[in-house]
């Protein structure tokens, strides 16, 4: 097996724009919530997302709600109003999340109430960004490396979206410090069901993230990408409704994969 390695400074961009599993029969289970509320300090435009279950049959994979009231409340008190715009998606325009303070999700639905909480943590920022060619068993594979160390004597979790030549961002892995507290760390990045290459331009969104939703990621990460067995992670949403609520310190960071070249002597 042959490693290289190419290593940066990282190269950051600033955006302006095993526990319970839940099995759901889904010919025969009652419609359930979904609550889908991602929220980040890169912009001040918030979307959550708002849909409900179908039967297994059924040509469409959820439904939209939208008619839902949906609120953020700060740590002061203030509420933080999101309004439908449509196909199940509610947005804040004017409302951007900082570090340390807690934050209450409010979601009423035809009499139903659905809630949760979070609190946003610190950043912890990247040392450098490389990618990393392995050979194995005659076939190059190419993954992203992020090195950074962790702060000790804390409980730290990682989450990284991707974004693939510029195609929308998608869940790429998570990570808790479990094993290596306090350690510098390197996590290795890469994307099984659509592979590194050469000359792709990376970016990555490496998000800051609690517990509760550690687990719901890391139970998506551990399912089997050919099991076809409808199942949900545990969620961080009271009330019984499916999805996860996150308020995460995030940063993002890129990175084009090249080809390995080794220097040769007196270079």
């Amino acid at each position: 097996m042959r490693i290289s390695m190419y290593w940066f400074s990282a190269f950051v961009f600033f955006a302006i724009s095993c526990e319970e599993i839940i099995h759901v029969d889904l010919n025969t289970g009652n419609p359930r919530y979904v609550i889908e509320a991602d929220l980040n300090n890169l912009s001040n435009e918030q979307t959550i997302r708002i849909s409900q279950t179908v039967s297994f049959d059924n040509d469409q994979p959820s439904k939209p709600v939208d008619e839902a009231e949906v609120m953020v409340i700060g740590d002061r008190g203030r509420i933080y109003s999101f309004i439908s715009t449509g196909a199940g998606n509610y947005k804040n325009m004017n409302f951007t999340p900082t570090p340390n303070n807690d934050y209450q999700l409010l979601v009423r639905i035809d009499g139903e109430e659905f809630t949760a909480r979070e609190t946003m943590r610190e950043l912890v920022d990247v040392d450098s960004i490389g990618s990393l060619e392995e050979t194995i068993f005659n076939e190059i594979n190419y993954s992203v490396l992020i090195k950074f160390s962790d702060p000790p004597h804390q409980d730290n979790y990682y989450k990284y979206l991707v974004s693939l030549n510029q195609q929308p961002f998608k869940f790429l892995q998570a990570f808790s410090d479990k094993y290596n507290d306090g350690l510098y760390v390197t996590h290795q990045l890469s994307d099984f069901n659509k592979p590194f290459a050469l000359g792709d331009s990376v970016l990555i969104r490496r998000q800051m993230i609690s517990k509760p939703v550690y687990d719901y990621w890391n139970q998506i990460q551990m399912l089997n990408p050919g099991s076809a067995a409808p199942g949900n992670p545990k969620s961080n949403i009271s009330n019984g409704a499916f999805g996860y609520f996150s308020v995460s310190n995030t940063k993002e960071y890129g990175i084009t994969i090249r080809e390995y070249t080794p220097l040769k002597l007196g270079e």
